[in-house]
């Protein structure tokens, strides 16, 4: 029935298991998770991970005398019960809830502090979320809570999440689909001269048209194409290419139940009007992710591919442009955004490897001086065999 929740119930009791055992390890008796949606989706994962609430207000409205914390929600984990969730919103339909217990607050740091309290939890608890928690609500929080001592964990759930179960990766599967078709329509837009505009109206449509979501369709080309888009507030412009234009976009976001994915492809409009420098910093920039996606297997060493993927870099140029500078990595994970691993020479102990049943995004940028500047970016599942390649629009168009 609409309404109902897309994973059964004992696939979230699955992983109330995962993160109490994680708790364990850590040394942790209780959790408060807290969780940050209505309208943002940067830190919504570990709520909506557990108990399937994502909050319907219009965002994080500014607090008043009757209400605060609007937008923010927790979740408590404690004695291997299932999580109780706090939110900011009245009457949520229970048949989209993981949780039958739960709790709504005008003021949801006070409310969630009087859950601690009635709970009896005291000494040492973890709490993930204080990365994005605001100082204001923090302090009240704290201070109503003086019998425990807050140890930060902000990412305990998060690398819980990181290996997806079975029925994640047939949903990621969905999602591939859904956001190919997208992308697909991004650029059969962009490669024929459409405005930004109508190419990226496009791939919201058949991505909104099969259920899902999207964050951002960041768009851009010609004279703009060394920056990621060509208008920063919606991502899309309403100018359009002309034949031999460079062209460059992704569509990213909570494409199917939650689930992100984030592909990106270049190419030049009017594909049979690209010159030889195009297309060899196309082919460059794509070779750099295919070649780190034929490495990928689970055990293989994260830091050898990001050798592999500086060594190709440095052949082709080394040239960055502003998503280069912004994002010095070859990759990172994903499940409810972007997460753990963070596949950049600088971002390693050295020690990591491709763990199996994770999910990928491996990404390259690329700029030559006169010509222009390329970026893509691949979705994948790590299986026993190599990589199993979500996202299916082609990496190259000519």
């Amino acid at each position: 029935m609409a309404g109902d929740l897309y994973f059964p119930i004992d696939e979230y009791e699955g992983r109330w298991a995962r993160v109490y055992e994680e708790m364990e390890r850590r040394g942790f008796d209780s959790l408060v998770v807290w969780g940050r949606s209505a309208g943002t989706y940067e830190r919504y994962g570990d709520i909506h991970y557990l108990t399937n609430f994502y909050s319907t207000h219009s965002g994080h409205e500014q607090d008043t005398k009757l209400w605060t914390g609007r937008g923010f929600a927790a979740a408590i984990l404690s004695a291997g019960e299932p999580p109780e969730l706090h939110t900011d919103e009245a009457e949520t339909p229970p048949s989209l809830l993981a949780t039958d217990k739960v709790e709504w607050h005008w003021n949801v740091p006070e409310g969630v502090a009087e859950a601690v309290n009635r709970l009896g939890l005291t000494g040492r608890v973890g709490i993930c979320g204080t990365d994005f928690l605001p100082v204001k609500y923090w302090r009240l929080f704290e201070a109503a809570t003086p019998a425990v001592e807050w140890v930060e964990d902000d990412q305990l759930v998060e690398r819980v999440r990181q290996l997806k179960s079975a029925r994640e990766l047939d949903c990621y599967r969905e999602a591939g689909e859904i956001v190919t078709h997208g992308l697909n329509a991004l650029f059969d837009g962009l490669l024929t001269g459409k405005p930004e505009a109508e190419a990226a109206a496009a791939a919201a449509s058949e991505v909104i048209s099969r259920g899902g979501a999207y964050h951002m369709i960041p768009v851009s080309h010609g004279d703009s194409i060394q920056t990621f888009c060509r208008n920063p507030l919606t991502g899309y412009s309403l100018d359009a290419p002309a034949p031999g234009d460079m062209v460059r976009g992704w569509v990213y976001g909570p494409i199917w139940q939650g689930y992100w994915l984030d592909p990106g492809r270049t190419s030049v409009c009017d594909p049979a009007n690209a010159n030889a420098a195009q297309k060899e910093l196309v082919e460059a920039t794509a070779g750099i992710v295919d070649s780190i996606i034929e490495m990928i297997k689970p055990g293989v060493s994260i830091m050898e591919a990001c050798r592999l993927g500086d060594r190709l870099t440095e052949e082709a140029g080394g040239a960055k442009d502003q998503a280069g500078e912004m994002w010095p990595i070859y990759g990172h994970g994903i499940g409810h955004f972007w997460q753990f691993p963070w596949i950049g020479t600088d971002l390693l102990d050295g020690d990591e490897v491709f763990e199996e049943n994770s999910v990928l995004g491996i990404e390259a940028f690329l700029a030559h001086d006169g010509v222009g500047s390329a970026g893509f970016e691949q979705n994948l599942i790590v299986t026993a065999e190599g990589a199993e390649l979500l996202t299916k629009t082609p990496m190259i168009f000519w």
